[in-house]
This record gives structure tokens, sequence and C-alpha cells, in this order.
């Protein structure tokens, strides 16, 4: 029987394994990203993809590097056909993409070659891409550059955020994996070179590039609030403490209010001022509050009406 193994981490990641499992494959064994601190207590949290291996009887694996020579003799006693791999968080040296003779597969959240790298469904969004989709390609050592097996479309709704979009994109990324593996199984998929001159890439989020420089246009920061949701948040600074921004979006035409002002809108909301239009603010949060509505946090915190942001006294 084909024996597989899956690597991978994140929650949306699980579809993947779950329907490579529910085939009836052979996963021999499951890689995934090592325990890490999470929350306010900073506990250590498992990858939901540990949580549902482990659920199912399977090996898991958490190596921190698969470099080494130990690491690289483990895997190879696994047997692996073939690697499947979806949000692993690892760039897999070739020495780990020679051992299946059935090649390595990737579930890649973008319509390749657009948006390679690690934050392609962020970058969907920053770009008002209409649609996004998943492309399973063949691994290769330079990052997202391998031929495409299979791809398939997914809308961009204008509320999503990346965390939102990444959930609707990892069940058609199951389904889109099952339906390439089989393929390329059967020697019925030839897989396509990815074109060159129509490529991008789109590096790790950095948590600093969250905080919101209002002097951009509404339209863009309405983006980055969505794109950068739920990681690394979209923030400002209001009186020496974060403030978060939850849920926004640009108001039609080009409203004249000074950049970074926050003003009352009609009906209780709250709108910003930018460096073109302005900003509703729906959902938000101050630091060590919870997430309130823009007529909850007015009717509370008033004095922020006709403050500019960031307000850092």
């Amino acid at each position: 029987m084909l024996r597989i193994v899956f690597m991978g981490s994140p929650a949306y990641a699980v579809p993947s394994l779950e329907g490579l499992v529910l085939a009836g494959y052979e996963v021999a064994a499951v890689y995934t990203q090592p325990d890490r601190p999470a929350g306010r207590g900073r506990g250590l949290a498992a990858p939901a993809v540990k949580d549902y291996a482990r659920g199912r009887g399977l090996p898991v694996l958490q190596p921190a590097d698969l470099r080494g020579p130990a690491e690289l003799a483990r895997l190879r006693e696994y047997r692996p056909d073939v690697i499947c791999i979806c949000a692993f968080g690892q760039i897999l040296p070739q020495a780990v993409l020679d051992i299946p003779p059935r090649q390595c597969l990737n579930v890649h959240f973008s319509l390749l070659p657009r948006h390679r790298g690690a934050a392609p469904v962020a970058a969907a969004i920053l770009a008002g891409d209409e649609f996004t989709g998943v492309s399973i390609q063949l691994v290769r050592v330079k990052l997202d550059t391998g031929p495409v097996l299979a791809r398939a479309a997914v809308p961009v709704l204008p509320a999503d955020t990346t965390g939102r979009l990444v959930t609707k994109l990892g069940q058609v990324g199951a389904a889109l994996l099952l339906e390439a593996l089989s393929g390329w199984l059967r020697g019925e998929i030839e897989p396509q070179p990815q074109k060159e001159a129509e490529a991008s890439y789109f590096p790790q989020l950095k948590k600093e590039e969250g905080e919101i420089d209002w002097g951009l246009p509404a339209t863009e920061i309405g983006r980055r609030v969505r794109a950068f949701q739920p990681w690394p948040g979209a923030s400002t600074v209001w009186r020496g403490k974060q403030l978060k921004i939850i849920e926004a979006a640009a108001l039609p035409g080009n409203g004249n209010v000074t950049v970074g002002r926050v003003t009352a809108l009609p009906g209780g909301g709250l709108g910003i001022g930018t460096g073109g239009g302005i900003i509703e603010v729906r959902r938000l949060q101050l630091e060590g509050k919870k997430v309130m509505t823009a007529a909850e946090f007015i009717n509370g915190h008033r004095a922020i009406i006709g403050a500019v942001l960031p307000d850092k006294e």
C-alpha cells in the first residue's frame, strides 16, 4: 500500500490530513511544528495537526529542523512513497525532497505563480484581488517555484479576513490535494511549469506591520485591517494604550477629515480620517479590555471623539 508522510501544523492544515485518512491512504507519520507558548499564560500549546493526528493514533514527530542526519534517517525509516505538505512552517532541504520516490506535494494557498511566499492569503487581500485560490505543486528547494499539478480559484469576499479566507482555502485545498494526488499517482497529470514572468512574492508578516499609518488611503487601511486579522492585528495608540481595530471599512466618497482624527458618524458609528477618505471602524479593542462595537466603545470612552491618532500622550 502507498505510504504517505504528512507535514503540516495549523488548524487549516487539518482538513488535508483528515482527507488523506478518510480516503484510506496509509499515513505512516505526521510531522508538525514543536509546541510553542501561547495565550496570556504563555503555556505550551500543541499545533492543531498534532491534536488531530494523536486522536487518530498516528505517529507524531515535532523536530525543530529536518536538516540533521538523525532526523533524515528517521524520516527514511518511514519509507514514504510521497510526502504531502500543508502549512508545515519549515523549508525542506533537498535531502528531504530526495526521499519519496513520488516526490513531495505541497498545498499552497494562492494561484501560483502569484503570491509565492509565507503569507499568500494576506497578500491577496492586501492586493485587492477579487479571486485567490489553491495550487497543488511539486516542491522544489526554491520556495514555491515547483511545477503545478492542479489549481482551484476561490473568490475574495469584501468581509473576508485572512482568518476567514484561510479556513475556506483549507477545505478547498483538502479536496484538491486528493484529486491531484490520485491523478499524479496514476500518471494522468502533466506538471505545469510556472511562468516566472508572472510571479510575485510576499514574505512572512512582521508584528510591526500591524501599526496603522493613517496617512494611507481608507481603502488600503481597510484591506490591512482584514489582511492582518488575526495576526499581527491592525492597531494604533490612544492615550498611551494599544487600540486594536478589529473590523473596519472605507466609506464611499472622499470625506474631508484631518488624517487620524476620530469623528462620530450618524447612528453611533466611529470614523477616522485618512490620507484618502474616511474609514468606518465597526469593532475595536482597547488594551486590556474586551472587543466592542463602535457604539459600545463611544459610550464608555466619549473622549476619543476629536482625538488625533496615534495619540501617545
